[in-house]
């Protein structure tokens, strides 16, 4: 018996060795990179990878129609942001005795009545029936402007694609109303409408009017809307008689095309 004691233990050692490898081996996938990220090892973060927020609404300013009252005219200018008035501003407003102190006490009220409420719907100042009547009808076509603008951005951005297969530029048609321009004969104001980048139409909201003026704006107004289309600027020659006339409609005019980015 004494001569197997060699064997057995070299059986022995044997069999040690082979668990020595065997669990080794068993060890040796935990140091494996992959299995290390299965484990909850460093992985690249989902944030690097997540797509930034969305398209920010943009800031502009719109004006309103000028609106006549019994003392003069009310013009209403907008800052909007995001789909929200941030800030009014009366462009026009009555003028000369009396009508100062009141522009001066109603308009700032009336301002900031505009961006709290965000609407047109809001309370007329005591003492300025008119002029609140006014600022309310051209802050509403302000407001109305603003809505439309935003719909043509909303059809601009979802259909650029179409646009841009059918060789347009996809620029939306905008409706933009000039700054009223004051002459010896009273008030001219110009409305454009612009497509493409284009003048496709233009309307005169006020000209002079009473007496000889009358027949003077009748003449020379169809003539300069004619004109503005033709040449797609604010340089436009003078219609012969109506040369105040034809100054404030171009400055109008020119204050518009502004608006418009040119």
């Amino acid at each position: 018996m004494k001569k197997s004691h060699p064997v057995r233990r070299a059986v022995l050692a044997g069999a040690a060795t082979v668990s020595g490898i065997v669990l080794l081996l068993s060890l040796k996938p935990a140091s494996d990179p992959g299995a290390a990220s299965a484990a909850g090892g460093a992985a690249p973060p989902a944030a690097a990878e997540a797509p930034q927020g969305g398209r920010g609404a943009g800031t502009g300013t719109v004006t309103g129609d000028a609106a006549d009252t019994q003392y003069g005219p009310v013009q209403v200018r907008l800052t909007v942001s995001g789909g929200k008035v941030t800030a009014a501003e009366a462009v026009q407003a009555p003028k000369g005795g009396q009508s100062d102190q009141v522009t001066a006490d109603a308009v700032p009220k009336l301002n900031r009545a505009a961006v709290t409420a965000g609407t047109a719907d809001i309370d007329a100042v005591s003492g300025a029936t008119y002029t609140s009547a006014g600022y309310k009808q051209s802050l509403q076509s302000a407001l109305d402007k603003a809505a439309a603008a935003g719909s043509a951005d909303e059809t601009g951005a979802g259909g650029a694609g179409g646009a841009a297969e059918a060789g347009g530029t996809g620029q939306g048609t905008q409706v933009l109303t000039g700054d009223v321009t004051q002459t010896q004969y009273g008030p001219v104001q110009v409305r454009v409408t612009v497509s493409g980048g284009k003048i496709t139409n233009s309307e005169t909201l006020q000209a002079p009017k009473g007496g000889r003026s009358d027949q003077v704006t009748a003449d020379a107004v169809p003539k300069l809307n004619q004109a503005a289309v033709t040449a797609g600027t604010a340089d436009i020659d003078a219609v012969s008689g109506a040369t105040y006339t034809s100054a404030g409609y171009k400055q109008s005019l020119q204050s518009a095309l502004d608006k418009a980015g040119g």
